[in-house]
């Protein structure tokens, strides 16, 4: 088996799992919130702290695996141009994520599960939705532009 390919493969795996749960996970939950429905909001946050467990973080370990597997297969230094600039744009995003998107999504699911059976839902969601919402768009748009990155390989 070609080690390459395998983990070529792993990596590209990742890229769809991750881009597209934050991409779709962020569409959904904004539907959600839209309708100002307790129960779909409480639902909806829910999904969100389950799906960014299973497939943003399952795909965080697939990108790793095969981007850094192949760099060090291929003895690539991470200071190359385009390496540096996608690992530092894959490390913001996650850094994003872990003190900001994880705590917020945290803080919104508590707070969700106290209207799951349709309370009222407290300004404070709203505060902390927002939020969420600037800090998700561009922990969204790192990992996008990244993929430009990649593809093109810029000096």
């Amino acid at each position: 088996m070609d080690s390459y390919l395998l983990l070529k493969s792993l990596h590209i795996l990742g890229v769809v799992l991750f881009i597209g749960n934050i991409v779709v996970t962020a569409w959904w939950k904004t539907m959600a919130d839209l309708t100002r429905d307790p129960k779909i909001i409480a639902f909806a946050q829910r999904q969100v702290t389950l799906t960014d467990w299973v497939f943003t973080f399952g795909g965080v370990l697939l990108v790793a695996i095969g981007g850094y597997g192949n760099a060090g297969l291929h003895r690539m230094s991470l200071t190359i141009g385009w390496l540096a600039w996608g690992n530092a744009l894959f490390v913001l995003s996650g850094v994003i994520w872990i003190a900001i998107l994880i705590p917020v999504q945290t803080k919104l699911a508590r707070l969700a599960q106290t209207f799951a059976d349709g309370g009222t839902i407290p300004e404070g969601y709203w505060k902390l939705e927002k939020l969420w919402g600037v800090f998700g768009a561009i922990a969204t748009i790192l990992p996008i532009a990244n993929i430009a990155i990649m593809v093109f390989k810029p000096a």
